[in-house]
């Protein structure tokens, strides 16, 4: 959890942009921007992270997806890593639901990896 509080995963949104839904993830505001709740933010991650590695064992595809500036290293960095896709720049409407069209109309892949997929990953 102290890694998370260093790396400030606890910090949220503006409180004027918030979904109602989050409610029960947020411990308080602080300074006009919502505070996540820790507590139940680690062992949720913990199960995201079984959910990952049993996909990657199946032989899955995972797709990373980070594209604010901050993460853009670090997303394409772990993509490779896993051998898996990534998306660390301008996401395009459409990527997953119409990615026939998508895909016909970029010269360049907007997913990042070594081989460019014909079907969107799933």
């Amino acid at each position: 959890m102290r890694q998370l509080l260093e790396a400030g995963v606890h910090f949220g949104h503006q409180t004027r942009r918030w979904n109602p839904k989050m409610r029960s993830y947020l411990f308080g505001v602080r300074n006009g921007v919502h505070v996540i709740d820790l507590e139940q933010t680690v062992p949720l991650l913990h199960q995201a992270l079984v959910a990952l590695r049993d996909v990657a064992a199946g032989g899955g595809r995972i797709l990373f997806v980070g594209t604010k500036r901050q993460a853009s290293k670090p997303i394409a960095e772990t993509g490779r890593r896993c051998g898996q896709y990534y998306v660390n720049h301008r996401w395009l409407g459409g990527m997953l639901t119409n990615w026939k069209a998508i895909s016909a109309r970029s010269r360049h892949s907007p997913i990042s990896n070594r081989r460019w997929p014909t079907k969107p990953p799933a």
